[in-house]
């Protein structure tokens, strides 16, 4: 089921995530309904505060439906080691439109729970890596914005406000 995927000023998507702590079908299909609204939205990542769901889970398919076995669910995730740095382009699925330079990690290692509620680690390098932080900061209430200059963040939120003032946002 297509979820609709919330815009910034949303205050869910500024709020800690709330811990995942039933792994059951609903939890399941909460999944599949996520993989199906980034995918419909083009994105490769998504989290639950973006479908309005204050949980600790995200979805993650760089491939974009190319290779299914590249799905990654991270259920209560935290990234346990980082290391170089990288400053590259993101965007976010609810900041449409919008997209600037971040400077995060080039390696992380991620400690998180499967769908079955079991712990595991993954590492990713590059764009998986940035995928892992910009995905996590949405379950910590931090949109990629906030991690900007101040100057950048104002222009940011100023072109927002003039979006919304016309009505397009």
């Amino acid at each position: 089921m297509l979820r609709e995927i919330v815009k910034y000023p949303d205050p869910v998507l500024e709020q800690m995530g709330e811990p995942v702590t039933e792994f059951n079908d609903e939890l399941r299909a909460l999944v599949d309904d996520m993989f199906e609204s980034m995918y419909a939205a083009k994105g490769i990542g998504l989290a639950a505060p973006q479908i309005g769901l204050s949980k600790r889970l995200t979805v993650i398919d760089l491939s974009f439906k190319e290779k299914p076995e590249d799905k990654i669910v991270l259920i209560n995730p935290e990234i346990v080691f980082r290391a170089g740095k990288q400053h590259e382009e993101e965007g976010c699925l609810s900041l449409p439109d919008i997209r600037e330079k971040v400077t995060r990690a080039a390696k992380v290692k991620v400690k998180a729970q499967d769908l079955e509620g079991k712990w595991f680690e993954i590492e990713g390098e590059e764009l998986l890596a940035r995928a892992f932080q910009h995905e996590i900061d949405h379950l910590d209430g931090i949109l990629f914005f906030r991690r900007v200059s101040a100057l950048k963040r104002d222009l940011i939120l100023r072109k927002i406000r003039k979006l919304q003032r016309a009505g397009e946002w």
